[in-house]
């Protein structure tokens, strides 16, 4: 059971750091995405009302261990401020001078973020003793630590393990929400249950579906991934993404999920390019006549066809429980994402619980327009969440276990 902020009393006057996930899309400095900002608005709202004296830290991108300004915390600062309502102070720096005065001077209900954690290497170190060392001096901010960042929980990484062993830890209501979201995909949930896997690579997921396979009724596969599966199958796939060194393993899959009576369904169709552009030239061929077609073997699938699309979306409106983790198909591409599309449609229209694993998924449901309450939860952690569901322990929550 994880210790939860729930069970946080007398917070008047105490310094809470809260570990957050601000790891947004930026684009010449302005956010594209603010979706992880808004899911820990829960958690901040909680503290501020509670009267902590909040000190927020996060890391955003890779820069290396480098002050890298392309990389500045600074814009999270500013939205968080608009979204608030209330002033953000930003410390320029993580450990320094500037981020211990602002722990200092914050008053009941104050918020500060201090710089990028990342810009330090010592956050990311392998090396133990030097995440315990970047951790004692984050330790410095605050008296209590609340982790609500959910993205990066399967990284044994300074401010996300040390950290919380240092200080009085706890969850905070994003985590908890996470957590008790996976657990239902896991432990008895309710049926018809479909699981929709897509994105580029098949390895990427092989453990998720070793450990779902035996849970499920239905797996349905899209994506770049699915390439993979239909030559497995026996299929010439033309030029499409194709991962030679998991044919053997994908068979297995297939001899499996029939053994345990689970239906895979593979695309019937696929629209297949000229190339990889958004003005490609394209047509919509049988799955298993995609070196046939005019593009002959330089031909590349780009999008599942538009059968495939209404058939894997009944699967989904007919289901109690479904969990969605990768595009159907280049969805950035306006003649690609039309798959996508009508998985997300049929997604917003079940009757039960509809999980979009984090990752691209929720990047794809963002740029196509859809709002983050027109599904039943929207993970902010993509690899976090399939970790989860591959039977994975995940330092950042041990940590919290009681």
């Amino acid at each position: 059971m994880l210790r939860s902020i729930k069970s946080l009393q007398d917070l008047g006057g105490k310094r809470v750091i809260l570990r957050c996930d601000f790891n947004v899309p930026l684009s010449d400095g302005q956010i594209t995405d603010d979706g992880r900002i808004r899911a820990a608005l829960p958690t901040i709202k909680h503290l501020i009302t509670a009267g902590a004296r909040l000190v927020i830290c996060s890391h955003l991108g890779r820069p290396e261990g480098q002050v890298n300004p392309d990389f500045s915390l600074e814009p999270v600062a500013t939205r968080l401020e608009e979204l608030l309502g209330q002033p953000v102070v930003f410390s320029s720096d993580t450990i320094g001078v500037q981020a211990k005065a602002a722990s200092k001077l914050l008053e009941d209900g104050g918020v500060a973020l201090i710089e990028n954690l990342r810009f330090s290497p010592l956050e990311t170190s392998s090396d133990q003793a030097e995440r315990e060392e970047f951790a004692e001096s984050l330790a410095e901010l605050g008296d209590v630590l609340v982790s609500d960042g959910f993205g990066v929980v399967h990284r044994k990484q300074a401010s996300v393990y040390e950290l919380a062993k240092l200080l009085p830890s706890y969850a905070g209501l994003l985590i908890e929400r996470e957590v008790e979201v996976l657990r239902s995909l896991t432990e008895n949930p309710e049926r018809p249950y479909c699981v929709v896997l897509g994105g580029s690579k098949v390895s990427d997921k092989l453990a998720v579906i070793e450990n779902l396979l035996p849970k499920v009724d239905k797996l349905l596969v899209g994506g770049g991934m699915v390439f993979t599966l239909l030559a497995a199958k026996g299929h010439d796939v033309a030029s499409s993404l194709l991962e030679s060194d998991q044919l053997e393993t994908v068979r297995g899959f297939l001899t499996q999920a029939d053994q345990l009576g689970v239906e895979i369904l593979l695309p019937s169709d696929i629209v297949v390019a000229s190339g990889f552009s958004k003005d490609a030239e394209f047509e919509t061929v049988a799955a298993d006549r995609i070196a046939e077609s005019r593009f002959g073997v330089s031909g590349i699938g780009l999008d599942i066809g538009p059968e495939s699309a209404k058939t894997f979306a009944e699967v989904v409106r007919s289901s109690k429980t479904v969990f969605w983790n990768g595009p159907m198909g280049v969805f950035e591409f306006e003649n690609f994402s039309h798959g996508t599309k009508a998985v997300a449609l049929a997604l917003k229209e079940i009757e039960g619980l509809s999980v979009v694993g984090g990752g691209d998924s929720a990047s794809a449901v963002r740029a196509l327009g859809f709002a983050d309450d027109a599904f039943g939860h929207i993970s902010t952690g993509g690899g976090a969440s399939l970790e989860y569901l591959e039977g994975k322990k995940l330092p950042g929550l041990e940590v919290l276990d009681d």
